[in-house]
C-alpha cells in the first residue's frame, strides 16, 4: 500500500510539474538578429522592464550584430527569423527571387545638416561641399538628388559631393572641413543637439517626389515561409512592438528602460534622441503606406537602376505582410 502510495504522488508530482507555468513552454519562439546600436535595442529593453513577451506568449531569442549587414546575412542563412532592414533592400532581394516579406516599424530618415548660415535650402548646396552619408546608391541621396533636379539643381555638377561613413563626415562637419552633410537618422540628431539645423529634411524631400505622408523607412524582414507557419505569433510580436514603441513615448520609465541603451549623452541630447523616436513612428493605414513606398519606389528604380531596385520596375505588393496575410 506504502509503494502504491509513493507511486502516486510521485505522479502527480510529475503532472503537477508538467502543468506549471514555464517561461518557454507553449511560448512561441521568435529569433531576432537585430543591431546593437539601433533604435529596435530601445523597444526590446522595455519588453524586457515590462515582461511584454510574457505578456505576447513569445519566446523572444535577440542576438545583437555589429552592422545591418549582419542581419541580412543571418536572415538569408535562416539563422534568424527577423530582422530589421531598409524596405528597399527587401523589395530588391525579393525581385531577385527571394521571398522575403516586410512589417514597418519606424519613419526615421535623416535630413542634411548644417551650420552654414548661407544654406537654407536645396538650392543653396551649390557650390558647396557637400558629404553624402553612404555612397553612391544610398537612398536618401538619389531622393536628394532627384527632388533638387526637379527645382533644377544638378548636385553632382552644381557641388562638390564627398561620400564617407556616417562618424567620419559627422567629425568634419562639426570641423567645418565641409559645408553640410547629408547624414542618417542617429548622426542627424547627434548633431542637431550640437547646435546644428536641419535645413532640408528627407521627410519633406519624399513629399516632394509624390509621399502624401510619412513613408516608412525601416521594418522587419522575414521569410514567406517563416510567415506562413508563424502567422499569429507575429501578429502578436508586432502589436508588442508597437506597445513597446507606445510605451517609450508616454511613459518615462519605460523611456529610461530605453535610454539606457544610449551610451554616453547628456540629458537634452537623450530628450531630442526621444522626440525625434516618437516622430517616426508610423501613421496611417497599411495601403496609404504601400502607395507612398510605390511612388519613391519609381523614382529610385529610375533614378538608381537595377543595381538598387533590382529587375523590377515596380514595387510588388506581395512585399508587404498585410497583403501576404489577407491572401491566405
Amino acid at each position: 500500500m506504502r509503494l502504491r502510495t509513493s507511486a502516486l504522488l510521485r505522479a502527480l508530482l510529475l503532472v503537477s510539474l508538467l502543468a506549471a507555468p514555464h517561461p518557454s513552454l507553449g511560448a512561441d519562439r521568435l529569433r531576432l538578429a537585430v543591431q546593437a546600436t539601433g533604435t529596435t535595442v530601445w523597444d526590446l529593453a522595455v519588453v524586457s522592464a515590462f515582461k511584454l513577451d510574457k505578456e505576447a506568449d513569445l519566446d523572444l531569442q535577440v542576438v545583437e550584430l555589429a552592422s545591418t549587414d549582419a542581419g541580412k546575412i543571418a536572415i538569408q542563412g535562416d539563422s534568424a527569423d527577423l530582422i530589421v532592414s531598409d524596405w528597399i533592400w527587401a523589395a530588391r532581394e525579393r525581385a531577385n527571387g527571394v521571398k522575403l516579406l516586410f512589417y514597418p516599424a519606424s519613419t526615421g530618415i535623416g535630413a542634411v545638416m548644417t551650420k552654414n548660415p548661407e544654406i537654407g535650402g536645396v538650392k543653396d548646396l551649390l557650390g558647396k561641399k557637400l558629404g553624402v552619408a553612404g555612397g553612391p546608391l544610398d537612398k536618401s541621396w538619389l531622393l536628394l538628388k532627384a527632388s533638387a533636379l526637379k527645382q533644377g539643381v544638378d548636385l553632382d555638377r552644381g557641388a562638390t559631393i564627398l561620400y564617407g561613413a556616417p562618424p567620419l563626415l559627422a567629425e568634419k562637419a562639426r570641423q567645418g572641413e565641409i559645408d553640410a552633410v547629408l547624414e542618417f537618422w542617429n548622426f542627424a540628431v547627434e548633431l542637431e543637439a550640437q547646435g546644428f539645423r536641419r535645413p532640408v529634411e528627407m521627410t519633406e524631400v519624399e513629399k516632394s517626389l509624390g509621399a502624401v505622408g510619412k513613408p516608412i523607412v525601416t521594418g522587419y524582414v522575414f521569410k514567406e515561409s517563416f510567415a506562413s507557419r508563424h502567422e499569429e505569433a507575429l501578429e502578436r510580436f508586432f502589436a508588442m512592438m508597437k506597445k513597446a514603441r507606445a510605451l517609450i513615448a508616454s511613459d518615462d520609465k519605460a523611456w529610461q528602460a530605453a535610454a539606457g541603451r544610449i551610451r554616453e549623452k547628456d540629458k537634452a541630447t537623450l530628450g531630442l534622441y526621444r522626440r525625434r523616436y516618437v516622430e517616426a513612428t508610423p501613421e496611417g493605414d497599411a495601403l496609404d503606406q504601400q502607395r507612398d513606398l510605390s511612388k519613391l519606389y519609381a523614382v529610385l528604380a529610375q533614378i538608381g537602376g537595377e543595381k538598387l531596385v533590382g529587375p523590377a520596375k515596380t514595387l510588388d505588393p506581395r512585399l508587404f505582410f498585410e497583403n501576404e496575410k489577407d491572401r491566405h
